[in-house]
């Protein structure tokens, strides 16, 4: 090579980076029809949830708006208390397993007691009390309540 050549630089392009949203709206949307087709929500559209007020009275008398169209009112003697803990529930002070709700269930479906009281205290979750509700209605224990045993109690 000669002393006197000279390298000719070319002009260079500039890369330039872009992002491009199409591939991103494309994976959201198929991942929105994906869990839109695999969500099952037919079970708990079948659950009624009602509001009512349990009375001393023993049934539905006109005062407590049992035949005027109010709330449904119930035996409060003849209800079932269920304490429902992270890992077991409490009725009638004894502590029972989650796999023996299903004879307890039996047990008040023999004695004809119909109105079941969930207390749900601190631990439990919602699957466990849908579990349960699950469990009850099987059994024709329709009239279930719930409630919030968390609430209460002090920080």
């Amino acid at each position: 090579m000669a002393r006197g050549s000279h390298k000719i630089e070319l002009a260079r392009s500039s890369r330039r980076y872009r992002f491009s949203l199409t591939p991103l709206a494309d994976t959201m949307f198929q991942l929105l029809v994906f869990f839109m087709l695999s969500a099952n929500m037919a079970p708990y559209s079948l659950m009624t949830i009602r509001s009512g007020a349990l009375s001393s009275t023993g049934g539905g008398s006109e005062a407590n708006g049992g035949a005027a169209g109010g709330p449904e009112t119930s035996d409060p003697m003849a209800t079932a208390v269920w304490s429902v803990n992270a890992d077991s529930i409490v009725a009638n002070g004894q502590r029972f397993a989650i796999d023996t709700i299903p004879t307890l269930a039996e047990a008040l479906e023999r004695q004809k007691t119909g109105d079941v009281l969930l207390v749900a205290q601190k631990g439990a979750s919602v699957q466990m009390m849908v579990s349960i509700l699950e469990i009850l209605a099987a059994h024709n224990i329709t009239a279930v309540r719930v409630a919030d045993g968390a609430a209460g109690l002090a920080p």
